[in-house]
């Protein structure tokens, strides 16, 4: 059938105008290919040729600035320095003991180290760099980037290390970085690709492992370009890190010098709390090493030396430390009482040396007793009989609960390693870890802070602020983080009547500030900064009946290791409460002796601001005093960090 010529001119106009449509997308693809050829050909020209003789673009993560920690004066305490490093990268070095070889003629590698390095290329990602020196000195760095180009794979890189500044003085608080291991990612469920950086360092202990997160920051990344032996020829963009968070913490780091120094070579331990706040303003553990020692990478020889040191000066002994708190608990058993209403302030018990129970005598410190003494004196002179008699009137659950209240029996929440709950055992707690009844000679035992009650100088700390203050104040070791307070609310009263907390303090200030005072060789002479306190002796040995029969053997006489501890608690001033302070001395023998000298040095320095004054010791004291000040090894004022900017 013929098409009209009608039919005809329309199919015409159709295919025409399809024609030209698809005419002018092909100009357009065309022209679009035409001018991503110019720009490939003029503008990207050298790029390309790069890329043709085997060039690759890598991307690489950059280390953020890991954040600073100071002390509450704004005095740097970890901070960070320029490291000098090199890197290898397997994928780009190809053959990588051959480059490991060349290498080890610019800078010195030992054959250990370079075993050690094989293993490590062996474990990790042909992708991943691996640190093969760092710490290097400028002329070291130099060598190597001169000869970069003949070394495939490796890399000179500028970052960062931790230092600590104030070297040993806060160790057991602030803790240090080391390097991250394989054990460290199992523990972590997402690691964070940064922490796969070998080498990357990552808090081990301390206030660096519990603020791990907040100082680690977030890694930026940069694109290079690489040629075929793994040179880098060019930065091609690059995106900065977020540096990690400024930490301030409530430490005065001119007091913990001075606490740490005071302690000497002993084994032993200092608190220093703000009984109004909880603010943690020293905490020193004696002795102490130099964290900068685990960052760089301590020797074996170093190592084995604070390891096998009998002092321990691997442990912090001011959180981890648990001790028989001795007579520091005395206030605890003085307090249960008269909550309970069992006993009045003027209420006498009579010592005669010991108290007889089922056949079974608890000797009194005193062989020939105390006589008749109320609650002051009975503080006042440390007598145990008062306290083995009113402890079997309140019971041991009722004493257990003041102990909390004190906060004792309890973990407390700081950012630092192994923090200890301690014990203020009751009934219940027997029962339940040794399947056991409670008996009254555990009683007897607890209510001088023996048998099975346990506390560190951190709760000593507590207890004894929160005596001074009435209220229950929560330690704080934070203060702010990048410039906002973090600290808690105002504490809320302790709940207990203030006639009761009166006649504890004054006994406290009897101890000190009485002529038959267990601690008035310890008193400060300077009335606006008199102290309150109470003195501790924790046997560390069970003495038999044989022994007592022929007479107890001398702290002096024993071996230091079989020695009684030595404690000290006090508040100062007694009239308007500012600081508390516990002490404890291992094996010191005797707390008015060892411990309680050293906690009024440490109180009068919190005091003054400085340097204890001569004229705040009784003047029979203040020759010895100034030949010990002039023998403390104390560290320069350090002035505060202008802005508190990271380094």
């Amino acid at each position: 059938m013929r098409r009209s010529p009608k039919d005809t001119a329309t199919s015409m106009r159709g295919i025409t105008r399809r024609g030209l449509m698809l005419g002018g997308a092909q100009t357009a693809f065309a022209a679009v290919l035409a001018l991503r050829m110019r720009r490939m050909q003029l503008e990207q020209a050298d790029e390309f040729r790069l890329l043709a003789e085997g060039n690759s673009v890598k991307i690489r993560l950059i280390p953020p600035a890991r954040g600073l920690i100071y002390d509450r004066n704004g005095v740097l305490l970890a901070g960070n320095e320029q490291n000098y490093r090199v890197t290898i990268t397997r994928e780009d070095a190809h053959d990588v003991e051959a480059v490991l070889r060349d290498l080890r003629h610019l800078i010195p590698i030992s054959d250990a180290d370079a075993a050690d390095l094989m293993a490590e290329f062996k474990r990790r990602s042909p992708t991943t760099p691996v640190t093969v020196a760092d710490r290097l000195s400028w002329e070291e760095f130099t060598r190597i980037a001169v000869n970069a180009p003949s070394l495939p794979g490796v890399t000179p890189e500028v970052g960062l290390s931790r230092i600590y500044p104030r070297t040993k003085d806060l160790t057991h608080v602030l803790g240090y970085v080391g390097p991250v291991s394989d054990y460290d990612l199992s523990l972590i469920e997402n690691p964070d690709p940064l922490l796969r950086i070998p080498k990357f360092q990552l808090g081990k202990l301390g206030v660096e492992a519990k603020m791990e997160e907040r100082l680690r920051g977030k890694a930026g990344t940069r694109r290079v370009e690489v040629n075929s032996t793994g040179r880098e020829m060019r930065e091609l963009g690059r995106q900065e890190g977020v540096p990690g968070d400024n930490l301030q913490l409530t430490i005065d780091y001119r007091l913990q010098n001075y606490a740490l120094a005071r302690l000497g070579d002993e084994s032993a331990a200092a608190v220093v709390m703000d009984v109004q706040n909880g603010d943690l303003l020293a905490m020193s553990s004696a002795p102490s090493f130099d964290a900068n020692l685990f960052v760089r990478g301590i020797s074996s020889a170093n190592y084995r030396a604070l390891t096998e040191n009998d002092h321990r000066p691997l442990a912090d002994k001011t959180v981890q430390g648990l001790y028989p708190p001795g007579s520091t608990y005395k206030m605890v058993t003085a307090l249960a009482a008269l909550d309970a209403g069992v006993i009045t302030p003027e209420d006498t018990v009579y010592c005669p040396g010991y108290l007889e129970l089922g056949g079974r005598r608890f000797h009194c410190w005193k062989h020939a007793g105390h006589g008749r003494v109320n609650l002051l004196q009975s503080l006042e002179q440390s007598c145990d009989v008062f306290y083995y008699d009113v402890s079997q009137r309140v019971g041991i659950d009722k004493i257990s609960e003041m102990a909390h209240r004190l906060g004792l029996g309890i973990r407390h929440d700081l950012p630092m390693s192994a923090v200890a709950e301690g014990l203020a055992p009751n009934k219940a707690w027997k029962q339940e870890r040794y399947g056991k009844n409670w008996l009254i000679g555990d009683t007897i035992n607890s209510s001088i802070g023996q048998g099975y009650v346990l506390s560190s100088p951190l709760h000593l700390a507590v207890m004894t602020a929160r005596i001074a203050s009435g209220r229950a104040v929560i330690p704080q070791l934070m203060q702010s983080i990048n410039g906002v307070d973090v600290r808690g609310p105002e504490p809320a009263d302790l709940g207990l009547k203030p006639a009761h907390l009166a006649a504890v303090r004054a006994g406290m200030n009897a101890v000190i500030n009485s002529g038959r005072g267990t601690a008035n060789a310890s008193r400060i002479v300077t009335a606006d900064w008199r102290m309150a306190g109470k003195t501790g002796t924790s046997q560390v040995r069970n003495i038999t009946a044989a022994e007592r029969a022929r007479g107890v053997i001398s702290n002096k006489n024993l071996p230091w290791n079989r020695r009684d501890h030595a404690l000290f608690v006090a508040f100062a001033p007694v009239a308007a409460p500012r600081y508390a302070v516990s002490v404890i001395v291992e094996h010191g023998s005797g707390g008015s002796t060892a411990a309680a000298p050293v906690a009024r040095d440490i109180l009068l320095f919190a005091l003054n601001g400085g340097l204890p004054p001569l004229t705040a010791y009784p003047e029979g004291q203040r020759a010895k005093v100034k030949a010990q000040q002039d023998a403390l090894d104390l560290a320069a004022p350090a002035p505060p960090t202008s802005g508190m900017t990271r380094s």
